[in-house]
């Protein structure tokens, strides 16, 4: 079987490695809450908001994409299988029902504030073992920090 190799080894590869598959899930799990909160916002917002939520949807698969490329290009496997990111996902669920617009805004600036959270510790974690990795996830964490204002404002 063909393998991939990558130019870290050691606790370096493995700390990079950790960094990113961290990020993949959260990255995974943030795109599938926004689409559930999408599909059932309510309210006099509702517009808007069913808007933006494609939009960080959009913004987070495309980084999901690129952070597993990376792993992949460091001959480390990503692993995006629903199963795990149900089994290691930190990000705070929204409710199975109906959400008031209000609550959908005060949900995702709290959620995409932990996110950010966990990026920034993941870009410092990356600073000396792979500066590469580290400026994939500082990428991340921008927009990420965008998406938060951008909920943040309408509180």
């Amino acid at each position: 079987m063909a393998t991939i190799t990558g130019p870290l080894s050691g606790a370096a590869k493995e700390t990079v490695a950790e960094a990113l598959q961290g990020a993949l899930v959260d990255l995974i799990d943030l795109s599938l809450v926004a689409k559930q909160a999408h599909w059932n916002v309510v309210g006099p917002h509702f517009r808007p908001l069913h808007l933006q939520l494609d939009e960080l949807v959009a913004v987070v698969r495309e980084h999901a994409d690129t952070i597993a490329e990376r792993a992949v290009a460091l001959g480390v496997n990503p692993d995006g299988r629903s199963a795990t990111i149900a089994k290691s996902t930190k990000v705070t669920q929204p409710d199975a029902t109906w959400i008031e617009d209000g609550k959908v805004v005060a949900t995702f600036t709290d959620v995409l504030e932990a996110v950010s959270k966990r990026m920034r510790d993941r870009v410092d974690a990356t600073a000396e073992p792979d500066p590469v990795t580290q400026d994939l996830l500082i990428a991340v964490t921008q927009d990420i920090d965008k998406q938060h204002w951008m909920f943040q404002a309408q509180r």
